[in-house]
């Protein structure tokens, strides 16, 4: 992640924290990292991985997306490429992201915030998506939609797979259907 990026992510993280009365020692240890790394992270420093981001943004109780924009690069994680394409701003609030996932990467996905759902259309390659336990085999075109508030996978074969996948997030005390 590049620098700029890192200081996007940092502002974002600290602001939301602050804003929520929630000290450093409380979030990192909900969030499950070390309190020195989200001090590394909050002055626009290290190397976060897709899941402590995520693990933070469930914590503030926000979706990924508002931790990320207006990030530059994209967040980069053992096989995996993630941007965000468009933050919607409506209710119930729709984020839209870019993918890539490297030959032969498994990526176990943390729960998202309660009553999400994430939509998953391959662009190219070959993809196997889902709910651990209930995951679909999916070619170029074909989508699948799942609970994203359940531990779900992206698994890839041989090849490099391009995704657009898409996060409805449902309003506070509600579910999507």
């Amino acid at each position: 992640m590049d620098k700029l990026s890192l200081d996007t992510l940092g502002r974002h993280l600290q602001n939301l924290r602050m804003a929520r009365g929630i000290s450093l020692s409380q979030l990192a240890a909900a969030a499950g990292i070390a309190k020195s790394n989200l001090s590394r992270l909050e002055q626009g420093n290290g190397n976060p991985t897709l899941d402590t981001i995520w693990r933070i943004a469930v914590q503030l109780e926000v979706p990924f997306s508002q931790l990320v924009e207006p990030m530059t690069s994209p967040v980069e994680d053992e096989g995996v490429q993630v941007r965000l394409i468009d933050r919607g701003g409506d209710n119930p609030q729709v984020d839209a992201y870019w993918m890539s996932c490297a030959p032969q990467t498994l990526r176990v996905a943390e729960t998202h915030t309660p009553g999400a759902r994430e939509s998953v259309m391959v662009i190219s390659g070959v993809l196997e998506a889902g709910l651990e336990g209930d995951t679909r085999l999916l070619g170029p075109g074909e989508s699948h939609s799942f609970p994203a508030d359940h531990p779900h996978l992206y698994r890839t074969g041989d090849a490099w797979a391009t995704l657009l996948v898409t996060i409805v997030y449902a309003a506070r005390g509600e579910e999507t259907p």
